[in-house]
């Protein structure tokens, strides 16, 4: 497996993790953390546990199933950093950041699905034989 998309998986289990401890500590205390903690702990278990593990499983196995290689590495390196900045943008604008700073995160987070699907859809629906981009003949 990629290390890229290992890194999606196991970054998705740590936020699967630390969503899980913020929904329990909010449930023992409500008051335990300024800010918005249901909108929190729903898209970091959301966002960081479950998208997270579909990029990084989905960027193994689905060119794997279409028998070709990835679209491009580059896109799904650059998709990795968004969706991290993109997702801890988010939370970060929920807790107290000033709300531009959420935002920005959400456009961040929303490139990176953006790219994944296009990378995949281009993967998947490219004729045989045609190379990806940057391939060396």
């Amino acid at each position: 497996m990629n290390r890229r998309n290992r890194w999606f998986v196991l970054s998705g289990l740590i936020h699967g993790l630390l969503g899980g401890l913020v929904g329990l500590l909010w449930l023992a205390e409500p008051g335990f953390m300024a800010g918005n903690v249901p909108r929190v702990h729903g898209h970091v278990m959301l966002l960081g546990f479950i998208t997270f593990h579909i990029y990084g499983i989905g960027l193994h196995v689905l060119p794997r199933f279409a028998g070709r290689a990835l679209y491009s590495e580059r896109a799904a390196d650059t998709q990795f950093w968004l969706a991290h900045l993109g997702l801890w943008g988010l939370l970060a604008g929920w807790l107290g950041a000033p709300g531009v700073i959420a935002t920005t995160g959400g456009v961040l987070a929303w490139l990176a699905m953006a790219l994944f699907a296009a990378n995949i859809l281009l993967t998947v629906l490219r004729r045989p034989g045609a190379a990806p981009s940057g391939a060396q003949p």
